[in-house]
């Protein structure tokens, strides 16, 4: 059984899986999110995927090193601990587990030649942090999933 995220979520054989299944997690929480915010949000998001199909997998996929990097910590505590759900454990530390997500986001956006995609995450970015703490649950699941099977 692999020990780390990295050996979880970035081997060669598991990669693509992995990242169809975070795409699916983007998509999930995306048509979930209600009210006024989400209305936002999922035109947002319907905006982004319009400028560049497939641009939801391409950016889970080229980002996924970094996420993992930023998660490496969190989950080498939860092994530590004995671990248990991954999902509960990243929820009860949403706000440092968030702001280390957000910290790689960021600094893509920052690096963007595109305006348009700088122009629909700055739209997006003042309640990311929300969306993401509410997504750890989901991306713990994913990854005890993942864990599970390497």
């Amino acid at each position: 059984m692999a020990d780390t995220l990295k050996e979880i979520l970035l081997d060669s054989s598991r990669r693509p899986t992995v990242v169809t299944d975070l795409e699916t997690l983007v998509d999930a929480e995306v048509s979930d999110k209600g009210g006024v915010s989400g209305a936002v949000i999922k035109t947002g998001f319907a905006a982004v995927k319009k400028i560049k199909p497939g641009i939801i997998g391409s950016a889970v996929d080229s980002l996924l090193d970094e996420f993992t990097a930023k998660l490496e910590p969190f989950y080498a505590d939860f092994k530590g601990q004995g671990g248990g759900d991954f999902g509960a454990y990243l929820s009860s530390r949403g706000d440092q587990a968030a702001d280390a997500l957000l910290a790689v986001t960021d600094a893509r956006a920052e690096k963007s030649s595109r305006d348009s995609i700088k122009k629909v995450y700055g739209k997006l970015r003042p309640n990311g942090k929300k969306n993401v703490e509410e997504a750890l649950p989901r991306l713990g699941q994913l990854i005890d999933k993942h864990a599970a099977n390497a």
